[in-house]
């Protein structure tokens, strides 16, 4: 069977692993030559859903530890999904060299097309190009060091007893959210000394009491001056204090930590800040991904590559990830990043192909330059959600969505709204819908900002409060015993005004 063009790559629901390389091949040419993407080298695997459910418990990653809210989540998401409640995905991609795409074995032939292009190059380029994820992440080294975390804590487990590791993994893992560095790189180690860390944990060479004793200033005793400001600020600068991450600090200076619980603390910060760039690019990765796999898709079809059948197969699967409900529908939880980040691709590609007098004012840079391809690479590049949102949200896009502002005072009664489709109204919606997708307003700022080494070593936290969101008490007390338990010492928090400077709530960790 032949259409205008060419010869099918594939005829029926059914696949196969030659039919799979022959349709890779066919992909990778137009991702390559015709969008000119720029990916790691693929390794395609394929799974059955009893595999897909396990990869779900696991955060997604093909080698993890052990812990029992793993196994918690993989029933879960097992039980729903036997229910008929919720389906799987068509796949999952790691950001790794290789990068690692896993397939259902249930897809028919034409999604299997689908997913691989939009997986195996979209998301690959997303990942290898994108700036967050070349200064953060390591994609290279990420396989071989979660093999080192799952034996390293299995040996653990052996010496020193599943309860006492599985205690230091709950609060490393409720610590988590506040287990990265947000606004300066972390500090990374030459190879050469990261293989010496790993041979010395290892080989569990601890001692019989903690250095860290010995660095610390004597309690000053009754009637002797107290600290001066001058002393304090030292103090704090030898600590590096404020600190916005929570895991490190108490890696490093935790008085009552061994050396293997040290390790634990570490690893589950290394995971956590390699997921960190995805919650800043998740309208881009998604829209970079989707985007893809419908161009190439169409145009395989264009090519006579694909039949009519494989193709309405393929849109009826697009149409729904993009579907964006109604505010009053009940399936209705937000923007879909899926439906956003592809609406922004094609509307950069309409602007620098078809732009109107608007767009001409709003992109001058790109409108009418037919230059698509490479805007798209380097908004893919050098953007992040916030970024890419306030510079190429176009008025268009803003009405096609009908998104507006509200101004929502817990003082009045009623909302009012701010911002409407006019000059000025785009400007202010374009800036709050950027500002919705900062990383820094969807997680509390909590931030070590002393501790008292010459008293009852205290630790203190301050929560930098913006926009009056408070911190829900059971949850926060529940968080507070979890750092105590790390840090060995009462724990106290306070809650400031990012705005007025005034002090909103108190909670100390050894009453509660």
């Amino acid at each position: 069977m032949t259409s205008a063009g060419g010869k099918l790559l594939f005829e029926g629901s059914d696949w196969n692993f030659s039919t799979l390389a022959r349709v890779y091949d066919a992909i990778e040419q137009v991702a390559l030559e015709d969008l000119h993407l720029d990916v790691y080298r693929n390794q395609m695997e394929i799974i059955s859903s009893e595999q897909m459910l396990d990869a779900y418990s696991s955060i997604g990653m093909p080698l993890m530890y052990q812990h029992w809210s793993f196994g918690k989540r993989f029933v879960y998401e097992e039980t729903l999904y036997r229910k008929g409640r919720r389906g799987l995905a068509y796949e999952l991609v790691i950001n790794s060299n290789p990068c690692i795409t896993y397939l259902m074995e249930e897809n028919t032939m034409a999604m299997q097309t689908l997913v691989t292009a939009h997986a195996a190059f979209g998301h690959n380029h997303f990942f290898k190009n994108n700036y967050l994820f070349r200064l953060w992440t390591d994609a290279g080294a990420i396989l071989g060091y979660l093999d080192f975390a799952k034996r390293y804590i299995a040996k653990c487990e052996e010496r020193f007893g599943l309860a006492a590791v599985e205690s230091v993994l709950d609060s490393a893992h409720a610590l988590m959210d506040h287990g990265v560095f947000r606004y300066r790189r972390p500090p990374r180690l030459s190879p050469e000394k990261q293989r010496e860390r790993v041979r010395e944990r290892l080989e569990y060479e601890e001692q019989s009491y903690n250095e860290l004793w010995r660095t610390l200033p004597q309690v000053r005793k009754e009637g002797e001056v107290k600290e001066t400001a001058e002393e304090a600020r030292d103090r704090k600068k030898a600590l590096n204090l404020p600190e916005e991450n929570l895991l490190y600090f108490l890696e490093k200076n935790s008085l009552i930590l061994e050396p293997w619980q040290r390790e634990i603390l570490r690893i589950v910060r290394v995971i956590a800040q390699y997921f960190y760039p995805q919650r800043q690019t998740k309208v881009m990765n998604e829209g970079c991904a989707t985007f893809v796999h419908y161009h190439i898709m169409n145009k395989l079809f264009d090519q006579g590559q694909l039949s009519e059948g494989a193709l309405l197969e393929m849109l009826h699967s697009h149409t729904n990830v993009v579907m964006q409900p109604d505010f009053d529908d009940p399936r209705y939880g937000g923007i879909n990043p899926y439906a956003l980040g592809f609406a922004m691709m094609q509307d950069i590609q309409r602007i620098c192909t078809d732009p109107t007098p608007e767009d001409r004012d709003w992109f001058p840079e790109i409108a009418g330059t037919g230059k698509w391809r490479e805007t798209l690479l380097e908004a893919w590049e050098n953007h992040r959600d916030e970024s890419f949102i306030l510079q190429y949200l176009s008025p268009t896009l803003i009405r096609r969505f009908r998104l507006f502002t509200l101004g929502d005072r817990a003082e009045e009664p009623y909302v009012e709204v701010f911002s409407i489709h006019n000059e000025r109204g785009y400007e202010k919606i374009r800036a709050a819908l950027a500002r919705s997708y900062d990383v820094g307003t969807l997680f509390p700022d909590i931030q070590v900002i002393d501790v008292d080494m010459l008293g009852d070593r205290q630790l203190r936290l301050q929560h930098n409060i913006r926009n009056g969101v408070v911190l829900e008490n059971r949850t926060r007390d529940a968080t507070l015993r979890h750092v105590r338990h790390l840090w060995g010492y009462d724990v106290s928090l306070v809650g400031v005004d990012s705005d007025t400077g005034k002090v909103v709530y108190e909670a100390r960790a050894d009453t509660l």
